[in-house]
């Protein structure tokens, strides 16, 4: 959204008879009634809520009406944050059950930060109540929760962002417009996709009392019932498949989705996997420490491992994609991208832009990704340019559907031992009536699964 802060004095001296003022005044005014203001829901409000939201507030004046969190800290901390962010000052009315904040006001778009066990539930509550979304990845636990979530975004008429905010990052841009669609790479038939972060937690905290500030039953919605041992906060739950897809299903979804969209895929022809707990067998864990998945595409392999121990294969690209062509290789992740040609040819090197200068408010905030926050920006004005002129986001639903999807079809077949390939019309695992059971996951009672 432009700014008009006009001096007014300077403007009329440079346009002279060209305008009066009353006619600058009619002009500005009609143009600014011309902007909507989004009337903003979050659900969330944890840490990576709260940044998304912020980064929506720094692009556009919208109205956040409300604000809902099962932690009353985290609530009452995202009230008074807001308040100091948004234009009007307002604080936003704080709930503790999406269910009622959706009943009770009228939103133009919701915001989903919450666990990963959340999404679907939520996201389609959130649009069969008419808003627009902003939703985080991967958008589901299920495959079959991310088809019905596409379907009511259609079915709804509604605009559905997923946060695979590498699609709205400068360098990437830079490097699908200059590598990628130029040809420079050739013929590419080989993807390999890595993270190599320590990042799987693995302790084993003791069982304690849950918090006063924590309505543990609601946080855990559809999903199994833990005796309480902390799991909420610091991404303690990111440990557990019962609430997430793993590393694959979490890092490894950002960069599939990425290769996804650099070279204009769509479904996989078939996923396999191997891996499980290798080395960090301590602790509750449940996620693998180690992975291979393979995403077949006809004469293209795209290669996915991580591993939470040991070191990365290059350090200077521990989470990251490098695409093989016959005439040179394309190395990239969130902080930079390089083309290193065969023989003769330029070798193109571009580094991530971090808007400090334009937003120094994002050196003040706690715990911000410097490196992401500048796409989550334009990832947002996307959002907001699909909404008012009617197209379809970047990262549309149906994109992270297909991302979110393969992703867990490569932990279905690491666990069943076996690859997998997936039928996207019929909903269907092709001659395995065991794996397509597991396209749909039990939901506890009464929270009811969204397919059918």
């Amino acid at each position: 959204m432009t700014t008009f802060n006009l001096n007014r004095r300077k403007f009329i001296q440079g346009a002279g008879a060209i305008l009066t003022l009353s006619a600058l005044q009619v002009k500005a005014l009609s143009f600014r009634d011309t902007i909507k203001k989004f009337r903003v829901g979050l659900i969330g409000a944890g840490w990576y809520g709260k940044s998304d939201l912020f980064r929506l507030i720094q692009v556009r004046d919208v109205d956040v009406v409300a604000v809902c969190d099962v932690d009353s800290n985290h609530l009452r901390e995202a009230g008074q944050l807001i308040s100091e962010r948004q234009v009007s000052g307002k604080v936003p009315k704080l709930y503790n059950d999406y269910r009622e904040m959706l009943a009770n006001h009228k939103f133009d778009l919701i915001l989903i930060g919450t666990p990963d066990h959340w999404h679907a539930r939520q996201a389609i509550d959130a649009i069969s109540s008419g808003a627009h979304l902003y939703l985080q990845k991967p958008i589901s636990v299920d495959v079959l929760e991310g088809d019905a979530i596409w379907r009511a975004a259609r079915k709804y008429n509604k605009k559905v962002q997923v946060g695979t905010q590498r699609r709205s990052t400068a360098h990437l841009i830079d490097a699908k417009k200059r590598v990628i669609d130029e040809g420079l790479l050739g013929k590419i038939s080989h993807v390999e996709m890595c993270c190599y972060y320590h990042m799987r937690k693995n302790g084993s905290p003791a069982i304690q009392e849950v918090p006063s500030f924590l309505d543990y039953e609601m946080w855990t919605g559809p999903a199994p019932l833990r005796a309480y041992d902390g799991l909420p906060h610091g991404g303690w739950w990111r440990t557990f498949m019962a609430y997430g897809n793993g590393i694959t299903g979490d890092m490894g979804m950002h960069m599939f989705d990425t290769v996804r969209w650099l070279l204009q895929l769509k479904w996989p022809r078939k996923v396999s996997a191997t891996g499980g707990i290798y080395v960090q067998k301590e602790g509750k864990s449940t996620i693998a420490d180690t992975q291979t998945a393979v995403f077949e595409y006809e004469d293209l392999n795209c290669i996915w491992q991580h591993r939470t121990w040991g070191t990365a294969a290059d350090p200077e690209y521990p989470w990251a994609f490098i695409i093989y062509g016959d005439k040179g290789t394309l190395k990239g992740s969130v902080m930079k991208y390089e083309f290193i040609p065969i023989g003769e040819g330029e070798h193109i090197k571009q580094d991530v832009v971090l808007e400090k200068e334009k937003f120094p408010s994002d050196l003040a905030e706690h715990r911000i990704e410097l490196h992401t926050a500048p796409a989550t920006r334009q990832h947002m004005l996307d959002l907001l340019s699909a909404i008012e002129n009617n197209h379809l986001p970047v990262a549309d639903i149906e994109e992270g559907y297909i991302s979110t999807a393969s992703c867990i079809l490569a932990n279905l077949s690491m666990k069943l031992n076996r690859p997998l390939v997936f039928d996207p019309e019929q909903k269907i695992c092709v001659d395995d009536p065991e794996a397509t059971r597991l396209l749909r996951r039990p939901y506890r009672s009464p929270w009811q699964h969204p397919y059918s």
